[in-house]
């Protein structure tokens, strides 16, 4: 069981990278499909919604069809389905094949996102500490993947619709390659090769964060009824939305702040969010092990406090290194939030994992969508700068919200461990 587990956490890495890899294929290609299809950079905004509304889509079928039919058929369909229809934006010729296009990429996109997402959770709970924040982290390893083939297809020449075609074949390959090794179902609690039989009986349904807080006050967590899962869920689903909308802003507005703002010429505006990005992939791959020690509720809790200053830092700074400062302190600190909601929302009831993380991430996934343009709407009445400041409040709400990862304790103490013979 300890190989199976390890290559199924192998797996689910790879199809993490291939998730990150399919969506930077098409994001890298956008000012080629403008260009080809022949409209301007606002409808072009429009019908990225479409891409988005398809995604939101994906995950909400996806992710019960996950719970019923498991990971092993889900994620492997979700990969393929994914890599053919990446060439759909690529051959689109007008305005109406374009939006047709990426409703279904975003469709497709949103199954394989929502579906490994749900097995990352089932991995999580095998190996019984947190595992998470790596798989994310290689999402964004996959963004750089398509922009290296990206960069390496111009170069020679390949053009971009048979780039695309390429880089979905070899998705549709590495999908089906890597299905064998996923789990068949969600695994019991203290199954072996897990580490869970060896903690303390932290409730089997809560998320790993919140079982390490529980460990280390010697509590155990209660049961929780239907009604207050789904309570747990829609504040979670919340949390994913204002932290996720942060993310979003930063990824559209973060090189403007410092070229429209503060007057940095394009190439140096250029590393703002360079500067994010390679904060939010740091920050993941160092918070598992901080999860582990310190718990999903203080990753969560001070991670927003972090990005609070961070981005209050930029948005009142009037120096160029106080917003570099800024930007990465952000990504730090935003780094570590998303994984712990997803992970929470799985643990939460292990045998709809696949449903509630739907609910949590399609919700945190409109917040995407909806940054950059809420930021927009905004600097029709204060500065660029000053409509930071909404990131700020809602990165402070998540942090006073961020007691909802807390193991509360059950009425029965955990049993004192064994004395130390004589």
């Amino acid at each position: 069981m300890e190989r199976s587990l390890r290559a199924a956490r192998v797996a689910t890495y790879v199809y993490f990278v291939l998730c990150g890899t399919l969506m930077g294929a098409w994001v890298v290609h956008i000012p080629a499909a403008e260009e080809r299809v022949g409209i301007s950079h606002a409808t072009l905004g429009g019908l990225l919604v479409l891409l988005g509304l398809g995604a939101f889509v994906g995950m909400r079928v996806a992710g019960p069809l996950a719970d019923r039919f498991g990971a092993r058929a889900v994620v492997p369909a979700g990969g393929v389905l994914c890599g053919a229809a990446l060439i759909l934006p690529g051959l689109a010729r007008d305005p109406w094949s374009l939006a047709g296009a990426l409703l279904v990429f975003g469709f497709c996109n949103g199954c394989l996102d929502v579906s490994m997402n749900a097995h990352a959770v089932h991995v999580e709970k095998a190996y019984g500490r947190p595992v998470m924040s790596g798989f994310h982290a290689t999402f964004s390893v996959g963004g750089v993947v398509a922009a290296l083939v990206a960069a390496g297809a111009a170069s020679e020449g390949l053009d971009p619709v048979a780039s695309m075609a390429v880089m979905g074949a070899v998705g549709i390959v590495i999908a089906l390659a890597s299905a064998r090794a996923l789990l068949p179902s969600a695994p019991a609690a203290g199954s072996p090769g897990s580490d869970s039989g060896s903690r303390s009986d932290s409730g089997a349904d809560s998320d790993s964060g919140a079982d390490a807080d529980s460990v280390k006050e010697g509590k155990a967590s209660p049961a929780v009824t239907p009604r207050g899962i789904r309570g747990r869920i829609r504040l979670l689903a919340v949390l994913a939305l204002m932290v996720m909308l942060c993310e979003g802003a930063a990824n559209d507005w973060s090189a403007l702040h410092l070229k429209d703002v503060l007057g940095a010429p394009g190439s140096t505006a250029a590393f703002a969010y360079g500067t994010f990005a390679a904060a939010m992939t740091i920050g993941r791959l160092l918070a598992d092990r901080l999860v582990a020690r310190f718990g999903s509720m203080a990753i969560l809790r001070h991670g927003a406090s972090m990005a609070a200053v961070g981005i209050t830092l930029v948005a009142l700074g009037p120096w160029m290194w106080a917003a570099f400062v800024g930007w990465a302190l952000f990504g730090l600190g935003l780094s570590g939030t998303v994984p712990q909601l997803f992970s929470a929302a799985g643990h939460a009831d292990p045998a709809a994992a696949g449903a509630n993380v739907s609910r949590v991430a399609g919700l945190g996934y409109v917040g995407m969508l909806a940054g950059p343009a809420v930021i927009g709407w905004l600097t029709h009445v204060v500065a660029l700068n000053h409509a930071f400041v909404l990131l700020t409040l809602l990165c402070v709400t998540t942090a006073v919200a961020a007691g909802v990862l807390r193991t509360e304790p059950t009425r029965t103490p955990a049993p004192e461990p064994a004395p130390v013979g004589h």
